[in-house]
């Protein structure tokens, strides 16, 4: 009965306390752990480095997790983080529907990726081609 009351508190301060985590060291861990991901995805997709399917899908499904659950604008982008530390374009707050849309694009070609399951070089670029392509373009239009 108390480990059960003590349980309850600790999910109930852990939700209450998420809410004052700073935005911007989280957005930041957030694309750290995408880029360490992009680091093993790249160098296979050209061939610097050895296919293997395995690898492949292990990175594949880390970064769709990412992208379907981790991503949330409102938590990572909120009003009043657009200054300090960040690399963050003013864009992101002033074209909220474009950012929207550029990561919900991301997080679809994500799921293509994963959905395909590349076995081979070949079909591994195929489905990386797009997941990358978004990364490219959306620091382009929303990173400084």
């Amino acid at each position: 009965m108390k480990f059960a009351a003590f349980a309850s508190t600790a999910i109930i301060l852990a939700g209450a306390t998420s809410g004052f985590a700073d935005p911007i060291s989280e957005r930041k861990d957030n694309m750290k752990d995408r880029g360490a991901l992009m680091r093993v995805l790249a160098p296979i997709a050209q061939g610097q480095q050895p296919f293997d399917a395995a690898t492949v899908m292990d990175a594949l499904e880390k970064l769709n997790a990412d992208a379907q659950a981790a991503i949330d604008i409102d938590v990572l982008w909120p009003a009043g983080s657009e200054t300090g530390d960040t690399k963050s374009s003013p864009r992101i707050w002033s074209e909220r529907e474009a950012f929207q849309a550029a990561v919900d694009k991301f997080a679809s070609d994500t799921a293509a990726a994963v959905a395909a399951n590349p076995q081979d070089l070949p079909a591994f670029q195929a489905v990386f081609g797009p997941v990358a392509s978004n990364c490219g373009s959306c620091h382009e239009a929303f990173r400084l």
